[in-house]
């Protein structure tokens, strides 16, 4: 599952259990179980109350508390209060001098880097006020009233780096990323030592699709607390997302020696072993992440992922049910409603399931680029006019006549998993996965790409860096398979670069295709899946294109495959696809369902079963809500 990491921090199981011991621990120290007995008086109370403020600050620090957990810390120990015998007054008298102490816990003001002289006296007194108020904002779930809270803060005191990191955290709950990564931005500017700030802006930027920027600010997490189990597991989660698998299970498996009853790595282990098809290990690693945290969200949206969900996961169902009565951030609460939308598809609640995966949708919105049409048009428009069968049929200088390049294109959700897993079960042919080789391309040659510029130096740099490319996935391999849909925009570049390589189109349904597209979390990597009607604009688009590099490329460089047919008969197809690409027949290829691998994208459960036919015809179930798709049936292939 293509989606953004759970906020670790977010989880307030550490702060709660913090709330209830230290509560626990002043009525040891206070021996009299009296109504009332909180009202401060006498040496012998002072005496306690300090001692209650002095563990406060001690067992805040390594919980690295931010804004959300603070307030269910204090939430926690007024109640842990009243139920033991302390009126309400008592415990709300001593939980504000708790909260005063928790506002400057991990950088008190008089310590902090963002402490000077005119955030003394009265302002000092408004900005614990407004702290104050924001944690109280925090405990009712009015995180807008947070915002307004903390620029108070930062209107005395703009360099004030707890409440800048907190800002951030508010920013999250309410889906406004782009604040939310400016906050804490400067909250690292101000106070580059806090690890827990570079661990934030790291989850935030892998959560929008920024991976390399996550990566740098994760590892400076990392550097300034090597023994951070979160800041491994935040780190390990943006290398898979990377598919540096290698490395993130390194992270996670230091994350684990460090802290052994981490539900971040046990998930992020469990990831790894889904990518292996080791299904079940999966499960079990995820149900260990559960018995220790049983609202652990990452455990419980990947667990859909690992078989079909049946009646009998009832309980699975009632926890994410009540997990979403709660304030969540948009990540979250996004993840919770695809895996719900997966149960109820899986157990032929179609109503259910289609209204799961609108609110998924919707609040995936909220953090996600927008589609853009008009930009999506005049690509497929600058394409087709620049690429005609004469420039198509020029190979540029430097064009290598390699064949070992194999590219498995198609629009996302279209069976182009399932081709790449048998051809890869091929003995002479092995799968690399999605590679962005020619996406970065576009980013960095967009003229040329589009056919403007005709620049040999840059043709001849091109073969051999993506043949190189290759090589780092296989040196012996006769055909390797680049599975990477996106790279049917880029068909006529690639083409005039290796002229001799081999194009395999799948070609699905487009209703049960946008379908399919609609119910996964993409995160950021196909921004017009979240919506029908841009998910109708865009499959549009991607067929007008198709049929122009029908067109225009050479008959015996281009096959389609149509999804329908190699499920019905795959022998018949695997037969005319291993000749299409130079291989002679072996029948491996009809057990690719056995065959070992790491698969990375969200077919990996569906590629390691046994041809099957269910998914054909798929969107029957969802005729009624899905009527800005149904109209494109009438396309012909």
């Amino acid at each position: 599952m293509a989606k953004s990491m759970i906020l670790e921090w977010f989880n307030a199981q550490d702060a709660i259990a913090a709330g209830h011991a230290l509560a626990d621990s002043f009525l040891r120290d206070d021996a009299r179980p009296t109504k009332g007995r909180a009202k401060a008086g006498g040496g012998d109370r002072r005496i306690e109350v300090q001692r209650l403020l002095q563990r406060a600050v001690l067992n805040a620090k390594p919980l690295k508390l931010n804004l959300f957990k603070r307030a269910k810390l204090l939430g926690a120990f007024k109640w842990r209060l009243i139920e033991q015998g302390f009126d309400e007054a008592g415990a709300d008298e001593l939980t504000h001098l708790l909260l005063l102490v928790l506002s400057g816990a991990r950088a008190p003001l008089a310590e902090s880097p963002s402490a000077r002289p005119s955030a003394q006296g009265g302002a000092r007194r408004r900005i614990d006020l407004a702290l104050g108020a924001a944690d109280a904002a925090a405990d009712r779930g009015d995180f807008a009233e947070v915002v307004v809270r903390l620029q108070e803060v930062l209107s005395a005191d703009p360099g004030h780096d707890i409440a800048l990191s907190n800002l951030g955290d508010a920013f999250c709950f309410l889906g406004r990323y782009p604040e939310a990564e400016r906050s804490y931005r400067r909250a690292v500017q101000v106070a580059p030592e806090r690890a827990d700030t570079h661990l934030k802006l790291g989850s935030v930027l892998h959560s929008r699709g920024d991976f390399a920027g996550a990566e740098t600010a994760l590892r400076r997490a990392v550097k300034l607390e090597p023994r951070s189990p979160n800041s491994l597991c935040a780190l390990g989660h943006t290398l898979t997302a990377m598919l540096r698998t290698d490395d993130a299970r390194i992270c996670f498996e230091k994350a684990l020696r460090l802290k052994p009853r981490s539900t971040g790595a046990l998930c992020g282990v469990a990831r790894l072993a889904t990518m292996d098809g080791q299904f079940g290990d999966a499960e079990t690693l995820l149900r260990r992440a559960l018995e220790f945290d049983p609202e652990c969200i990452e455990a419980l949206t990947w667990l859909v992922e690992q078989r079909r969900m049946t009646p009998e996961d009832q309980d699975w169902l009632e926890c994410v049910q009540r997990l979403l009565e709660r304030p969540l951030t948009p990540v979250d609460e996004s993840g919770l409603h695809f895996a719900m939308g997966k149960y109820f598809d899986d157990t032929g609640d179609y109503a259910s399931a289609f209204e799961a995966f609108r609110k998924a949708n919707e609040e995936r919105k909220k953090i996600s680029m927008r589609y853009d049409r008009a930009a999506r048009t005049a690509w497929v428009d600058d394409v087709v006019r620049h690429y005609t069968a004469e420039h198509v049929a020029t190979p540029v200088g430097g064009a290598s006549d390699s064949r070992r390049p194999v590219f498995v294109v198609g629009m996302m959700r279209s069976g182009t998993t399932l081709i790449e897993q048998i051809i890869a079960s091929h003995p002479r042919a092995i799968g690399a996965g999605e590679l962005q080789f020619w996406g970065i391309l576009e980013y960095k040659h967009q003229d040329w790409v589009r056919g403007r510029v005709p620049d040999p130096g840059v043709g001849a740099t091109l073969a051999q860096s993506y043949l190189k490319e290759l090589v780092r996935h296989s040196s012996d391999a006769e055909r390797v398979i680049d599975k990477t849909p996106a790279n049917v925009d880029y068909l006529g570049t690639i083409h005039r670069v290796l002229p001799n390589a081999r194009f395999v189109y799948m070609q699905r349904d487009p209703v049960d295709t946008c379908l399919s597209c609609y119910f996964r979390n993409f995160v950021n990597a196909a921004s017009f899946a979240m919506d029908l009607q841009d998910l109708a604009h865009y499959y549009r688009e991607h067929h007008r294109l198709v049929a122009h590099w029908r067109s225009v490329l050479p008959k015996e460089v281009f096959l389609e495959v149509p999804y329908e047919g190699l499920v019905a008969d795959p022998e018949a197809w695997s037969r005319r696809v291993l000749e299409f690409i130079g291989l002679e027949w072996d029948p491996k290829v009809l057990e690719f369902h056995k065959t070992e691998r790491a698969v990375m994208t969200a077919s990996h459960w569906q590629v390691r079963q046994a041809m099957y036919t269910s998914s054909v015809g798929r969107s029957k179930h969802y005729q009624k809500y899905i009527g800005p798709l149904l109209p494109l049936r009438r396309l012909s292939p």
